[in-house]
């Protein structure tokens, strides 16, 4: 059955961990699924009844692929959609309240005025990215795991682990080669890897290490996509005992690439080279103004990747 009007039929999505709420607009049609396969496979169903325009969803980077997976499968048209700015429309519309259901109408509404560009990814391109992304993880978890058994084995055995180092290693660069190409032929990636690269420091590996391991960056606020990547200082404080501002958690694969991207860009990027330099002058350890330097080099690629803008340093002043 096809119930097609000559309206155009806009579908909000709001994903929560175990639902999805979702409105038809502008049939006023509304009901939820649990956000598992059973769940999205009669939401798919359901919504291919009324030939939607645009199917619009809101970024997490984690909770919509599922289902995002599911409409490409179906040919379904899908956008997927910077929290931040359907927040903006909300705040254009004076939209205060908070419910599932007005989340999703809101999401429906923005997808109606804003008619923002479909996605072009294709299922078996998310599928290879988050297979590549996971295969690269294992190795370098098992990687790291080698090299902490050769700190304890007899020197005499060292030759047993060097050689499988090796291995890992090769195996780690061509999953990374395989990435970086993915990413290349993908419109949608290399729209993001364009803004990322645009920042000195930021290479090839850097750009697939945030696309691959940290899809939200973008779709957050500055503080939440610190903490995401593990460079926000937590304080240590417990009645009268007040401990240092220490950095734990967060994505230490994409932390890791970063450290190794910014030893680069205090050399490269005149903006971090001068906070670097300032925060050695200003007696703190190289470690600890290594990491206010990525914290800061996050804060300004989430904003690029927010506002889809290329980077650009600071004009000097004569």
């Amino acid at each position: 059955m096809n119930t097609k009007t000559n309206q155009n039929v806009n579908v909000g999505v709001d994903t929560g961990k175990f639902q999805l709420d979702i409105y038809i607009r502008p049939l006023d049609i509304y009901f939820t699924v649990n956000n598992d396969e059973k769940g999205i496979k009669e939401a798919v169903k359901t919504i291919k009844k009324y030939s939607p325009d645009r199917i619009v969803i809101e970024a997490t980077g984690r909770l919509e692929m599922p289902f995002i997976m599911a409409c490409a499968s179906a040919n379904l048209p899908f956008v997927i959609a910077n929290p931040i700015h359907v927040k903006r429309f909300a705040g254009a519309l004076g939209q205060r309240a908070k419910t599932d259901k007005l989340d999703a109408q809101l999401i429906a509404h923005y997808g109606e005025a804003i008619q923002p560009n479909l996605s072009q990814l294709k299922p078996e391109t998310m599928q290879a990215m988050s297979d590549l992304v996971a295969r690269r993880n294992q190795l370098l978890v098992m990687q790291t795991m080698e090299k902490n058994r050769l700190q304890i084995l007899p020197k005499e055995l060292a030759m047993t682990i060097k050689p499988i180092l090796t291995a890992f290693k090769n195996q780690i660069e061509k999953v990374e080669s395989k990435i970086v190409k993915l990413i290349e032929l993908c419109p949608d990636y290399q729209a993001k890897n364009d803004i990322l690269q645009s920042m000195k420091g930021i290479g090839k590996i850097a750009s697939a290490s945030i696309i691959s391991n940290l899809p939200e960056l973008g779709y957050m606020t500055n503080k939440q996509a610190s903490a995401l990547v593990g460079v926000a200082p937590m304080n240590r404080e417990s009645g009268r005992y007040k401990g240092l501002r220490k950095i734990q958690g967060g994505r230490h694969q994409v932390r890791t690439v970063l450290y190794m991207a910014m030893m680069s860009a205090i050399q490269s990027n005149p903006v971090f080279k001068e906070t670097y330099q300032r925060l050695i002058t200003a007696g703190k350890p190289k470690k600890v103004a290594i990491i206010a330097c990525i914290r800061k080099m996050v804060v300004i690629l989430n904003s690029m990747l927010r506002e889809g803008m290329m980077w650009e340093a600071p004009k000097a002043i004569n």
